[in-house]
């Protein structure tokens, strides 16, 4: 018996047939679709041992600094990565974390390049962040600077008041509840967060002067929250040279003693990929968890993005 004529009088097994084959082209199709998302390198990286230019994207607000420094500190240990170039496309965001990836960019500078490479935003915290890169390229067109910090709360006590909602609250220590929506603000909390927030900008001054070689003075006449172009950033020393980000990987394989006119790109395969985070992006799937929170937090930040 042939078997053709076989499977025909068998529909059940020529049923299981097809439906084996039609996974096996699903589970193929899956695979692929992950590995597109697992960055654009993902092939190369998993059968060439090839030399080449690490890329961190540091997009959105900073929030959570944790995977960008690994990425970084990452690439710092592996000996395939000559050096690193920051694509920054960033309003700006909390302080602390702006400042854990400043500090892992010095650190790493200090092994291999770091070239920092501004998008169309890199304002505010994204400028601090790029500050621990050896070079500094932005675009004419890029709006930068917002060299300043914000402490912002929400007074809705007057709204609260309308619907007849009460807040009841038990507290160790008078200032415990800094910034509380329920009631205004007191002169000694706002005294209290004005140090802070003049504390945290001195920091962010420091940083600037140290990495740009501008005095504090210089440095104090620009840090007032004003908005810059490119073209104003490189005049005032604040930016190296105008280029994008072809020409700052071209800088940093230069950098790096890399002669191949077209440099290996290596990107850092996402081990995190989730359904949301496709949907929404990742930085907006890490705001999500803040937008009902009524915890203010201290940022580098240009509202006038959002």
């Amino acid at each position: 018996m042939s078997n053709r004529l076989f499977l025909r009088d068998h529909p059940v097994l020529l049923g299981l047939i097809i439906l084996a084959g039609l996974s096996v082209l699903f589970l193929g199709g899956i695979t692929y679709f992950f590995s597109i998302l697992s960055g654009p390198a993902a092939a190369d990286r998993m059968f060439s041992n090839k030399t080449g230019i690490g890329i961190v994207e540091l997009k959105g607000v900073i929030f959570s600094p944790e995977k960008v420094v690994k990425i970084i500190s990452d690439f710092r240990h592996n000996s395939a990565v000559k050096a690193i170039v920051l694509r920054v496309d960033s309003p700006g965001g909390a302080v602390g974390a702006s400042q854990e990836i400043f500090t892992e960019l010095k650190r790493t500078n200090k092994i291999k390049p770091v070239i920092a490479s501004m998008g169309s935003v890199a304002a505010s915290g994204g400028y601090y962040a790029a500050l621990g890169a050896e070079r500094i390229l932005a675009s004419p067109g890029t709006l930068t600077g917002s060299m300043s910090v914000i402490f912002k709360f929400a007074d809705l006590e007057e709204l609260f008041g309308k619907i007849g909602y009460k807040s009841q609250v038990v507290k160790s220590g008078k200032l415990k509840d800094v910034g509380s929506p329920h009631r205004p603000m007191t002169e000694e909390e706002r005294r209290m967060l004005q140090a802070l927030v003049e504390s945290v900008h001195e920091q962010f001054i420091a940083a600037i002067s140290e990495s740009r070689s501008l005095s504090i003075e210089e440095v104090k006449e620009l840090a007032d929250g004003r908005i810059i172009s490119g073209q104003q950033a490189k005049a005032l020393g604040l930016v190296d040279e105008f280029g994008n980000f072809t020409d700052a990987v071209m800088l940093a394989a230069k950098l790096a003693g890399i002669e191949d006119e077209n440099p290996r790109l290596i990107y850092p395969r996402d081990k995190d990929f989730s359904i949301l985070k496709l949907l929404v992006g990742e930085q907006n799937a890490t705001s999500l968890s803040r937008v009902m929170g009524d915890v203010p937090f201290l940022s580098y930040e240009w509202t006038g993005i959002f």
